[in-house]
């Protein structure tokens, strides 16, 4: 599915009204009438009910608008709270406010939150349709008020768009926010759904194309997108390891020892072949015991027992007998050791995964990804990619999406911004969203266990875009697994690990569910 900038869904909007004659009042009938049925799914029946609605002087208040009147249609008690004069509402939001004034049901304007006194203690839900998509300040006065006493209600809160409070294009919290039970957004998620914190506030959520052809919400601009990896292709009765992929993993150093195996055997346990491991000579006793479905390769180590520099034309000759490499993880930040991964980069004929200490390596010089002549992944958490572009974390936090999109199109890479709801970045400027995966799967070694689990998919054969999509997708759904079995706070990457041939199991016998349903984080109606 794709994800809309909030300036895209304006465009949207006056693409349908100027080309396809779907006048304004259309859409906003259609969007009230969303967030109704979504409403009646919840409560089955609607008479006798009480709702409190509040409705702000755009559209996002006229959408509230059309909501109260079919919830009063249907013998539901309606209170609306008007924040500011309705003489200011304008186009298809006053049509709907005149409409609203001829019903049985109660219009109030606030100028104080004292007014609400006890209606939302006697209320069965709330509708917030204060405020939309179009949020680019903190709120404050009136605004913050409102959203503060929702919140302290407790009652069951519907969204019209967006959780007011949430930044339409970043998911910020703009001071503060609604925190929502259920969310029924219009035409496209915008980015502020699904991004965090954003989406954390939204509750459920529901998308309505309200009769938006698709030519209008398919189109090859809106490069933001998420949704479910393609089917994973089944595994041959006549087949052996080497049809699941060649894959060296150059990894490890004294202080880190489970990086190495959480990489190379977890490439075995998401479904790939044949496993090496090319690791300091001291540590290959101690990871053999532990990772026997491993080929070892014992290397040259420095003094302080990392690798070597010495082992960087051993290391390509290996490199010519593999289908991929992956380099750092618990490599060290020793600086023989870095500068090895940075001449490794560049020569390295077939496609290479970087994580950890390895992308700490390049971005003492980026340039060497450009010269590079196969695929590159990068796999950097927030502080990594904040080393790789010279940019704050914060800064980064704050605009995901435009700074993966620049440094996946200047670098030439493939990038996997860690987190929550992770994000692809391909150099082609498209970013995708993955939705699986939980709080629980922020643990020491988590990340390693990606670098096997998407170098399993290429193993595998898939497309490279896709294996790295899947490779996340599955790394997520493993999490998700794990926690289910144990609770998030318990969760550590040896399990994530040893969950990932259930994850592939899951992943077939659900992937139609799994389709439909967004895994489940996105409702279309």
């Amino acid at each position: 599915m794709k994800i809309s900038r909030v300036s895209q869904m304006r465009q949207m909007d006056h693409e349908a009204v100027m080309q396809y004659g779907i006048v304004e009042e259309l859409l906003m009938e259609n969007a009230g009438n969303a967030v109704y049925f979504v409403i009646l799914k919840h409560f089955s029946s609607l008479a006798e009910r009480r709702f409190a609605i509040f409705c702000g002087l755009g559209n996002n208040g006229g959408d509230g608008l059309v909501v109260a009147r079919k919830l009063c249609s249907m013998g539901s008690e309606v209170t609306v709270f008007l924040l500011g004069d309705p003489e200011k509402y304008q186009g298809s939001a006053r049509r709907n406010y005149e409409i609203a004034k001829l019903f049985p049901l109660k219009l109030q304007r606030l100028s104080s939150i004292d007014q609400v006194g006890n209606a939302l203690t006697h209320t069965d839900a709330v509708v917030d349709a204060m405020l939309g998509t179009g949020l680019s300040r903190p709120l404050k006065g009136l605004y913050l008020d409102a959203v503060q006493t929702i919140n302290r209600s407790g009652k069951t809160v519907f969204s019209v768009d967006i959780p007011s409070g949430i930044n339409g294009d970043t998911g910020e919290v703009m001071g503060d926010a609604i925190q929502a039970h259920v969310t029924v957004t219009f035409g496209l998620p915008k980015r502020g759904n699904l991004l965090y914190p954003g989406f954390d506030y939204g509750g459920r959520l529901y998308v309505s194309h309200i009769s938006f052809p698709p030519t209008i919400y398919n189109k090859e601009e809106l490069q933001v997108e998420t949704g479910v990896p393609e089917r994973l292709p089944v595994r041959a009765r006549d087949t052996h390891k080497g049809d699941y992929g060649k894959i060296l993993f150059i990894a490890g150093s004294p202080n880190y020892l489970g990086a190495p195996q959480f990489s190379a055997l977890s490439f075995l346990k998401a479904g790939g072949g044949l496993s090496y491991l090319a690791t300091p000579k001291s540590l290959a006793p101690f990871l053999g015991s532990r990772s026997r479905e491993v080929v070892l390769f014992p290397l040259w180590e420095t003094d302080t027992g990392s690798i070597s520099l010495k082992n960087l034309e051993g290391l390509l000759m290996l490199c010519n007998q593999m289908d991929m490499a992956v380099m750092g993880p618990g490599l060290s930040l020793e600086d023989q050791t870095q500068e090895l991964v940075r001449k490794l980069t560049e020569k390295i004929p077939i496609p290479l995964l970087l994580d950890g200490d390895g992308i700490t390596a390049v971005s003492q010089d980026p340039e060497i990804l450009k010269n590079r002549r196969s695929t590159t992944i990068l796999t950097p958490h927030p502080g990594e990619m904040a080393r790789l572009t010279g940019k704050t974390i914060e800064e980064i936090k704050k605009n995901r999406v435009e700074i993966l999109q620049e440094t996946a199109k200047s670098s030439g890479a493939i990038i996997v911004l860690k987190g929550a709801h992770t994000l692809i970045g391909f150099p082609e400027g498209q970013i995708w969203i993955n939705l699986s995966g939980n709080p629980g799967m922020a643990t020491a070694g988590s990340g390693d266990v990606l670098t096997g689990c998407i170098s399993a998919m290429v193993g595998r054969g898939l497309p490279i875009a896709n294996a790295v999509k899947t490779g996340v997708f599955l790394h997520g759904l493993a999490g998700d697994l794990a926690a289910a079995e144990s609770g998030e706070d318990g969760v550590v990457a040896g399990q994530i690990m040893d969950t990932l041939p259930a994850a592939v199991r899951v992943f077939r016998e659900k992937y139609e569910e799994y389709r439909k349903t967004n895994y489940g984080k996105i409702w279309v109606i």
